[in-house]
């Protein structure tokens, strides 16, 4: 299927009454899209593309990237043995480079939310070598696993994955504990900026709620939602 973007796709079913769990998946995309608003290139055979639409409750949404990231980690390893980390706020990293990137929507009604839709894009056998923005800065599975992979195989892991974690999430209220050992963020020396704020220190943890907790140099701390992160070297 060759869509705008699954995001898109899933907006529409929301508004159309679609069940929970419905998922979203694209051969190709001619407008993905990632966080701020950012192009997400999506070609056939080379991408993993889906989004899955979701009606959770307001105290759940801010760990629905934890869920969504911990499910890219488990089925990464488990269909590649590789060992992806999570740059906070979603990015799934190999070989300190972007392999896969999480964005999530959320669509209210006035003031009552009415779904949430977590969208997933997947280098899979992309070459990143031939997209002069992303080449320094993006990797992909075949690279890193130095084989070309099953989007299927890949795909259906991954939903797996997503549907215990969420079923964590609906039973238990948290998924956090078993999402914190994977965020390579914490103990770094970073920078981060938010428009045109910009802080600096050393990350102690990220909490439940999925704030970055900074310490910064003068010792105060700051609890921080979104931002692009670099590390201070």
């Amino acid at each position: 299927m060759r869509v705008t973007s699954t995001m898109d796709v899933a907006r529409q079913l929301v508004s159309e009454g679609a069940r929970e769990g419905t998922v979203i998946l694209a051969d190709e995309q001619t407008q993905g899209r990632g966080r701020l608003g950012r192009h997400w290139v999506s070609r056939p055979d080379d991408s993993l593309s889906l989004s899955v639409i979701l009606y959770p409750t307001v105290r759940q949404l801010p760990q629905l990237n934890m869920v969504a990231s911990l499910a890219t980690v488990r089925a990464i390893t488990g269909i590649t043995g590789l060992k992806p980390l999570i740059k906070w706020p979603n990015d799934i990293l190999l070989s300190g480079r972007k392999v896969c990137g999480i964005l999530i929507e959320n669509i209210f009604d006035g003031p009552a939310l009415k779904a949430a839709v977590i969208g997933i894009g997947m280098n899979v056998n992309l070459d990143p070598s031939y997209f002069p923005e992303i080449a320094a800065t993006a990797t992909s599975l075949s690279i890193e696993a130095g084989r070309d992979l099953s989007l299927q195989d890949l795909t259906a892991r991954l939903l797996q994955e997503m549907d215990q974690l969420y079923g964590d999430l609906l039973r238990t209220g948290t998924v956090h504990d078993s999402w914190i050992p994977f965020v390579e963020t914490v103990g770094k020396q970073v920078r981060i900026r938010s428009g045109d704020h910009i802080e600096e220190g050393r990350v102690e943890s990220v909490d439940a709620k999925g704030s970055l907790i900074l310490r910064r140099p003068d010792g105060s701390r700051a609890a921080l939602d979104a931002g692009e992160v670099t590390l201070q070297i």
